[in-house]
């Protein structure tokens, strides 16, 4: 069974997400991982981030491995670099164009399906493209200051006041939600859960409560 987290930056998807993989004992897949790799194969080649065909062709290039939460490029473990800020606004502008996502998102379900078809499955359109089928999606959300709050703490934040990560934020959450292609909104069917102001812990048990409920 796939489980669908999505929702904006700063909602505590991927805490959450890796702590119901865990107590379930399936795979947890952060998507947004396969991007930030796909902006560092761009800018490793030098490729020009606004020709999708030159993104595709550095993607194609590259050795990538995603597994436990470690991402290993070309046989170089690029977990903690792919975090920065430059690579973030890389991958912010390759998931733009729309042949690049179709290519990743064939790479995602190829990745559920070498790990036996179950896992927690977190990004920005799973419930809605990725895994359209999937028995549950969840939709996380926070306040807009709740949120930039709990970024403050992120490596990507680093010497940023809690005024430009609530911009940077909203900036996001504009160009994710108004993109042509799979724009970041809650999929119909999905459990939309409010996190502002709900522990880790209460967010979670929400999640393995109607997770079960479907066994």
């Amino acid at each position: 069974m796939v489980i669908a987290i999505d929702g904006p930056g700063g909602v505590g998807k991927s805490t959450v997400s890796h702590r119901v993989a865990e107590a379930l004992g399936v795979p947890h897949f952060d998507t947004g991982s396969t991007y930030r790799v796909a902006g560092l194969a761009a800018l490793e080649s030098g490729a020009d981030l606004d020709d999708p065909d030159a993104v595709l062709d550095a993607i194609d290039s590259a050795r990538v491995d995603i597994e436990d939460g470690a991402v290993t490029f070309d046989g170089e473990d690029v977990t903690e670099t792919i975090r920065t800020t430059e690579i973030a606004g890389a991958a912010s502008t390759v998931a733009t164009h729309p042949d690049v996502r179709e290519r990743i998102v064939a790479w995602q379900r190829s990745w559920v399906d070498e790990h036996g078809g179950n896992a927690v499955v977190e990004g920005r359109d799973i419930g809605t493209v990725v895994f359209p089928d999937a028995p549950l999606k969840i939709y996380l959300t926070a306040r807009p200051e709740v949120r930039a709050a709990r970024r403050s703490g992120d490596r990507e934040a680093a010497g940023k006041s809690t005024a430009e990560i609530a911009g940077e934020l909203a900036a996001r959450d504009h160009t994710d939600s108004t993109r042509k292609a799979s724009p970041l909104r809650p999929a119909d069917d999905a459990v939309i859960i409010d996190t502002s102001a709900l522990s880790i812990d209460a967010v979670v048990q929400q999640i393995l409560d109607l997770a079960h409920g479907l066994s």
